[in-house]
């Protein structure tokens, strides 16, 4: 399976970002990104995939995912009236406070234990359910002392388990983890027309033969699987907003509805047709 580069912004005037029940359980986002992130969802049931860890929450669902982990957005194909609460903050939030104030020596370690991903149950998960519900109504200084209280209240439970056996991450260097984010802003910005590998040897400063050779050692896929792939991910956003097959084809980037019809099919299992009868 193949994990995508997702690109965060903080909110404005604040170091992390918060998230309310966005809506993604029709999108199977196996994705990864340089932010940590604490996630809570209740009244449902859905997968919990994170890392090589696979299994399946009920009712509702606490974890914290490291830097770089890939993980399944853990609303997909969730069909009951949910509720989730997302926090995403830079990979260097607190970072240079940890060995400088003992204070935070316990939620140090809890960052560092995000590596595996973490899981929490019990009291813990239904009290910080309930303080990161609230989150949204305060402000940013406010927010940032209840996470805080949050991070130390998960780092001193007991009541946690790390889903995986080793640590999980991203094992390119910052140089490459840059430059595969160019490439991801170009694509995003150029998907509905057709690009051109030389594009993208630009964007990046390397000749073709080389890019494609990066590109499949970052990606494991080569350029054009993944640009189908993309579209195809945006076409099924088009097609749950109501388009017909035909405009989504070409709103998607795909130049022959045939082509496009052959793609979807491979990506999704079904035609784009049955994926909007099933969804739609």
């Amino acid at each position: 399976m193949k994990a995508y580069l997702e690109e965060i912004k903080p909110d404005r005037d604040s170091s992390f970002r918060l998230l309310l029940t966005p809506h993604l359980n029709d999108f199977f986002m196996w994705h990864f990104h340089p932010e940590f992130e604490l996630v809570f969802i209740e009244g449902a049931d859905g997968p919990r995939h994170v890392g090589d860890h696979l299994s399946r929450y009920e009712g509702s669902d606490l974890v914290f995912i490291g830097s770089y982990v890939p993980h399944l957005n853990f609303d997909y194909g969730v069909r009951t009236d949910y509720r989730k609460v997302v926090v995403q903050m830079r990979e260097d939030f607190l970072r240079d406070n940890f060995q400088k104030m003992p204070e935070l020596a316990a939620i140090a370690r809890l960052f560092d234990q995000a590596r595996w991903g973490v899981a929490f149950y019990g009291n813990t998960k239904r009290l910080v359910g309930k303080r990161l519900a609230r989150l949204h109504g305060r402000s940013h200084f406010r927010q940032l002392i209840e996470l805080l209280e949050i991070f130390q209240l998960l780092a001193t439970s007991s009541e946690s388990v790390l889903l995986n056996n080793r640590p999980v991450g991203f094992p390119y260097n910052q140089k490459e983890q840059q430059r595969l984010q160019r490439v991801y802003r170009f694509i995003d910005a150029n998907y509905q027309r057709k690009i051109e590998m030389a594009e993208l040897a630009d964007v990046t400063n390397l000749t073709v033969a080389a890019f494609c050779r990066y590109f499949r050692k970052m990606t494991r896929m080569t350029f054009t699987e993944f640009v189908n792939q993309y579209r195809i991910r945006e076409a099924k956003r088009l097609l749950l907003a109501d388009q017909s097959v035909t405009e989504v084809c070409f709103a998607s980037g795909f130049e022959s509805l045939s082509y496009f019809n052959r793609v979807f099919k491979k990506v999704t299992g079904v035609n784009p047709m049955g994926f909007k009868k099933v969804h739609g």
